[in-house]
């Protein structure tokens, strides 16, 4: 580390010095033959006439070229230098197109000079626009309108261009990026100069008047309004914001914008789907629908069926961290949601959906089936339909999972997916039952369990020479010498690499010969069992591991980022996350209490939502975020809590 600091400091003197020697030559430059008059010009013109001027640097030929690109250079650099007496200087002497290549050049320079010693030095600007202007810089930098913001910065008057360019250096574009913006932003204002030097030239003096005359009105105008232009600012980032977070902003589209995803989910889905409409396929709405989440793709299922409706989707908002999936999803009407977390924009952006007459679609168990069974729904949601009090549909999905579950690598072959659309509640019903009955209901109409709807269809087989990988990112104990983490998978057959016990499934996800389990599901809940015996056995159990932490995107570029790493704990205190997250030490915890559950991926990682930002952690086995699922569980089950009641009595 300390290696690392002395080099960059030598880093940085190495590069000091060569600044300043640079400055020194472009002084010595400027300072020599007949570029001490063109100074005087500039600062002081009362000195020399235009003709005057105008054959001191037409006699300096290509050196008056490099003089006053110098000048627009330094009047960028150093910010107290005027710049007007230069870009009027080279209109004056070379005519517009000429003097604004001379100046643009120098633009160019000057802010490539000020990006490289922003890199060298750190931000040491913001806090003049937050406090000079009352621009809330921080929300402008992670604002997606940033560069928008900083054109309009350039247009208007009284800023030095440098320090605009600073603002722009630290808002963390790259160079490409920054280059174009501050060279185009500022070349209106840069023309401008240059015309009222032409101008001069061919003693249009009218033309010369009206311009500096509109300069000064526009001045004006900012001075008396400064205060409500930075609001005006100010009010654009944060309305921005909004919009592209999703709040309060659902688009509503038209059922046609789902013609050609609708078309290609057919095909990429590979399997047949059969609907059963038990009622009329014109929805009554504002409505809502409620769909059972057993597959990843179940978004394209439930969006076939009631497509014509052109619904709002509510989406885990880890999918809207990255601009491009987000503006995606956002042109289909989605919306996001922080899963398992109190989201009051999402609840807001549900209501307006109903409340402008629209269709909302929703998948309330919140997370993908782990072996194909229904899993339970939070309090909050029957509440919620109470409130709203439109109708309620329901889609039950029925050979979803099978065909993409959610620890398979990819679409199986041979795959039927059954479908049946009803309606669940009318707003009559709603307005006179209690929650209690509304889950009741709910529960029986979206329950599903794979294994034994697949019964009923004896023709369907599973077409996959590797039906069985991924299922050590669910089955993490051996049945025979239970060892945990020893799991793995080869093709279609599943085994332990510590004692050897080898099962093979069939084209139907059953076990062909194993004389602990039927299946998968099985397996599952006995490890479920297995972990539950150790969690009541044990008050002071707990699950621990190293981790890797991920967050969400500040740039909009990637769904996550790494932001550092320490050790996760789990236990009946609730997570706790002790290490660094932005090259700065922190522990984190979140109380039991506040935890519903603990999302995960299959043998990717388990997850929680903060408001809008996501906790990822990556564990060190991967296989273990099931683990972490289950754990989270197990220890807001109501029996362990009346347990521990009758502990400390």
């Amino acid at each position: 580390m300390k290696e690392n600091t002395k080099k960059g400091l030598k880093i940085k003197a190495i590069l000091s010095v060569a600044f300043l020697g640079i400055v020194a030559l472009l002084g010595w430059f400027l300072l020599t033959d007949e570029n001490i008059a063109i100074l005087k010009y500039v600062f002081n013109n009362d000195d020399l006439t235009n003709e005057q001027i105008q054959d001191i640097l037409g006699n300096l030929g290509i050196r008056g070229n490099i003089t006053i690109s110098i000048l627009s250079m330094l009047q960028i650099v150093l910010t107290f230098l005027p710049s007007e007496p230069v870009q009027v200087l080279a209109g004056l002497t070379y005519g517009f197109w000429h003097g604004l290549a001379c100046c643009m050049v120098g633009v160019f320079l000057g802010n490539t000079v000020i990006y490289l010693l922003y890199k060298l030095f750190g931000d040491k600007l913001n806090k003049y626009f937050d406090r000079e202007l009352h621009l809330n810089v921080n929300k402008m930098s992670s604002s997606h309108i940033v560069t928008v913001i900083i054109i309009i910065l350039y247009l208007l008057p009284a800023i030095p261009y440098g320090m605009i360019c600073f603002l722009a250096a630290t808002m963390r574009m790259k160079f490409p990026k920054y280059t174009l913006v501050t060279f185009l932003a500022s070349a209106p204002s840069v023309a401008i100069g240059v015309v009222l030097g032409h101008a001069a030239l061919a003693q249009s003096w009218i033309l010369s008047v009206s311009i500096f005359a509109g300069l000064m009105l526009i001045l004006v105008v900012f001075l008396i309004k400064k205060k409500a232009i930075i609001d005006w600012l100010n009010d654009l980032i944060d309305n921005y914001r909004d919009k592209q977070s999703g709040r309060f902003t659902v688009k509503k589209y038209s059922k046609n914008n789902l013609l050609v995803p609708y078309y290609a989910s057919r095909v990429l889905m590979h399997g047949k789907i059969k609907v059963k409409y038990t009622v009329k396929k014109e929805l009554v709405k504002p409505s809502i629908t409620l769909v059972n989440h057993g597959s990843f793709i179940d978004f394209a299922y439930a969006g076939t069926i009631i497509r014509k409706h052109a619904p709002n989707f509510v989406v885990a908002r880890l999918y809207f961290y990255k601009h491009l999936f987000r503006n995606f999803l956002r042109s289909f009407g989605c919306f996001p949601k922080s899963m398992f977390c109190s989201d009051l924009e999402s609840a807001k952006n549900c209501l307006q959906v109903l409340k402008r007459g629209g269709a909302l679609a929703m998948m309330p168990e919140a997370r993908l089936s782990t072996v194909g069974k229904f899993e339970d729904i939070q309090e909050g949601t029957y509440a919620f339909l109470k409130k709203a009090g439109v109708s309620v549909y329901y889609i039950k999905l029925s050979g979803d999972y099978f065909a993409r579950p959610k620890w398979g690598d990819k679409m199986r072959k041979g795959s039927f997916v059954e479908a049946e659309l009803d309606i669940l509640f009318t707003p009559e019903e709603l307005s006179v039952m209690s929650p209690a009955e509304i889950k009741e209901r709910t529960e029986k109409a979206l329950y599903y369990d794979e294994f034994e709807w697949i019964k009923t269809h004896p023709e369907i087989h599973y077409k996959s020479k590797t039906l069985a990988k991924g299922l050590e990112n669910i089955l993490t104990l051996c049945p025979h010498c239970k060892e945990r983490y020893s799991v793995a998978t080869d093709g279609m057959d599943v085994y332990c690499e510590k004692c050897g016990t080898r099962f093979t499934l069939d084209d139907r996800y059953n076990f062909l010969e194993n004389p602990y389990f039927s299946n998968f599901a099985k397996w599952y809940e006995w490890q479920v069992d297995t972990i539950r015996q150790e969690i009541y056995g044990n008050p002071e159990f707990a699950i621990s591991s190293r981790v890797e932490l991920k967050c969400n995107s500040k740039d909009g570029k990637t769904l996550l980022y790494s932001a550092g790493t320490g050790v996760c704990t789990l236990n009946r205190e609730g997570l706790t996350y002790v290490g660094t997250r932005d090259g700065e030490e922190i522990t984190k915890h979140f109380p039991i209490d506040c935890i519903y559950r603990l999302l995960f991926g299959a043998g990717e990682d388990f997850e929680i939502y903060e408001g809008k930002d996501i906790y990822y952690f990556v564990p060190e086995d991967r296989r273990s975020c099931v683990d972490w699922y289950i754990v989270s569980g197990l220890l807001k089950e109501p029996q362990l809590a009346k347990s521990e009641e009758r502990e400390v009595l």
